[in-house]
């Protein structure tokens, strides 16, 4: 007779990239996920703004994200898509930077899903006018991030966000609203007439609990 595997063995181990694309500075971050708890694996910056050519940058991205797959070797990738309220020649180069990442994801075979800012400030803080400092205190609360492990470079801790973001909704497909749009988990409990306390487990109620501090703030 086959000997039963345990629940902790049958959980599947996952790799998540979360890229915030730029030309100047671009965020990444990893998450290992393990059933329904995820972990900060590393996040940095690819800084770029001593390249003064846009072509050089584009190859650099393009390079450097390869090499964090090939060390890191993500089951999937997250990328932030550019905001369609900047001007336009901002939005050309965020795309850019965008494709290049895509690009070097497609040529590794890594799936791709790509979120819109307003749909990760909601996932990870509630709000979607959240700054980007408001969305680095939650991550670090969120993954009991060390202080000294943080970086002075918020782009590091977006792109864990857009990672992070990108677990919530794989692990609860119910929070994507018809037309694409995407529930926070406050809006969903709301809806189920609930409290938020009680719809949510796991990283999910620690989630819901940090949204409930900062309100009383």
């Amino acid at each position: 007779m086959a000997q039963k595997t345990t629940s902790a063995q049958s959980l599947k181990e996952r790799i998540i990239l979360g890229i915030d694309p730029g030309t100047n500075v671009l965020g990444y971050g990893v998450l290992k996920v393990v059933g329904n708890k995820a972990e900060m694996v590393t996040m940095g910056v690819i800084d770029l703004r001593k390249v003064s050519d846009i072509y050089l940058k584009l190859g650099r991205i393009y390079e450097r994200v390869m090499g964090i797959i090939d060390s890191y070797l993500p089951d999937e990738m997250a990328v932030e898509a550019p905001f369609f309220g900047k001007n336009v020649q901002s939005m050309l180069k965020l795309g850019r930077a965008e494709g290049v990442a895509i690009a070097a994801a497609i040529s590794r075979q890594v799936p791709i899903c790509e979120y819109a800012p307003l749909k990760v400030k909601m996932s990870i803080t509630g709000k979607g006018s959240s700054s980007k400092q408001q969305v680095a205190v939650f991550m670090q609360k969120m993954l009991n991030i060390p202080e000294s492990s943080m970086l002075p470079y918020l782009d590091a801790t977006d792109a864990l966000a857009v990672a992070y973001c990108h677990f919530l909704h794989s692990n609860r497909p119910d929070l994507t609203g018809s037309g694409g749009g995407t529930k926070s988990w406050k809006a969903y409990a709301q809806q189920h007439g609930k409290s938020v306390s009680d719809t949510t487990t796991g990283p999910q109620k620690k989630l819901a609990q940090l949204l409930k501090t900062s309100k009383k703030k």
